[in-house]
């Protein structure tokens, strides 16, 4: 057992967040304002996008995308059924049904073999997810939405600033969908990011997260051309958001060396790493693996005090969203195979030696 225990994950921030804080508390404008716009633009321009909108989560980015793109009652959207859960709630909010498809074992993304055979008249949009930073196959993804006049969303709440094929995850769909809770690349507690490159798109989703109007308003006698809802976000995060930018070189590169040192490290029999394609920018933000013996290697790690997370369980044994297991053989295999290693931005050169030791003794013996 080590005696510093090694977390799994760690939020990090800093003094620029809380100097950045303490001005938008002296200005006394906390709503959805200034800051946040600064923190939009910002976004934008590091992934290259016309538009990024902030709102409250990455739930939400995804529901507003969706209800943006015409999804409704009735309406089937395919998603992976090893996902996080809020993916599949974001089309419950729509009204529409989550269709589950199974994944491709090689990277834990959608298949789309599946996709092809999940498609019927009421498919509106396919929801690909980026797990841990690995993009889904986009080009692919592309040309079958193409054929069947099919809305995209990404789901890059795990993919910010990871490319895919030369091109930022997030920015291949209709709208790209970015998570900003505290395990992330960059966090402001809690908070999502749209981007697009759509202007009409983009005044739509404006409107929808702010009570129908296309521009910030005075509360007062504004004109509302269409519904909305309140999903705003506020300068209060976004001014974390713009702090947690300054460190952005950092905590990218800091991602790509715990991802190299674990491959450098680790002996890869029994205990296999997923890959990531670093050299033409995919962004591994957690260290995720694969073993047979998943359940006893996690109780040995943390009995030793080093964290580790288990990875989801399929969506379809969910109670909200149950179904037959047999439409799902690689979920099953794979979701029960893998987990997370430590992978924090506060995790050193050693700490990671020490859970690389751990694991190939574990399988020594």
């Amino acid at each position: 057992m080590t005696k510093k225990i090694i977390p799994w994950y760690e939020p990090k921030t800093g003094k620029v967040e809380r100097k950045l804080i303490a001005q938008v508390l002296e200005s006394d404008y906390l709503n959805d304002g200034e800051y946040t716009t600064r923190f939009e633009e910002a976004c934008a321009k590091l992934i290259g996008v016309k538009h990024v909108i902030a709102v409250t989560s990455g739930t939400i980015a995804m529901f507003l995308s969706l209800k943006a793109l015409g999804v409704k009652a009735g309406d089937e959207v395919i998603v992976p059924d090893i996902t996080f859960i809020a993916t599949a709630n974001a089309v419950d909010l729509c009204g529409a049904k989550p269709v589950l498809v199974d994944i491709n074992p090689v990277d834990l993304t959608i298949s789309v073999s599946a996709i092809k055979q999940a498609i019927t008249k009421k498919t509106k949009a396919i929801i690909p997810v980026h797990v841990s930073g690995r993009g889904a196959d986009m080009l692919a993804i592309m040309k079958l939405a193409r054929k069947y006049k099919l809305a995209v969303v990404e789901d890059a709440a795990e993919a910010f600033m990871s490319k895919h094929k030369g091109k930022y995850l997030g920015t291949y769909g209709h709208a790209g969908c970015f998570s900003l809770s505290p395990f992330k690349v960059i966090q402001t507690g809690q908070g999502g990011l749209i981007a697009t490159n759509n202007d009409k798109l983009a005044l739509v989703l404006r409107q929808l997260k702010d009570q129908g109007r296309p521009k910030k308003g005075t509360g007062g006698d504004d004109i509302h051309p269409v519904v909305g809802y309140n999903f705003k976000f506020t300068n209060l995060q976004a001014a974390i958001g713009l702090g947690q930018l300054t460190q952005l070189e950092f905590r990218v590169d800091k991602i790509r060396k715990t991802y190299k040192q674990y491959l450098n490290e680790l002996s890869l029999d029994r205990f296999s790493l997923f890959e990531f394609d670093i050299k033409n920018g995919e962004l591994p933000l957690w260290v995720d693996a694969y073993t047979r013996e998943r359940d006893k290697i996690s109780d040995y790690l943390h009995a030793k005090n080093i964290g580790c997370r288990n990875f989801w369980l399929p969506i379809h044994r969910q109670n909200p969203y149950h179904m037959i297991d047999k439409k799902f053989p690689q979920s099953i295999r794979m979701s029960a195979s893998s987990l997370w290693l430590p992978s924090a931005f506060t995790s050193t050169a050693k700490d990671i030696s020490i859970v690389s030791k751990a694991i190939n003794d574990f399988f020594k013996k």
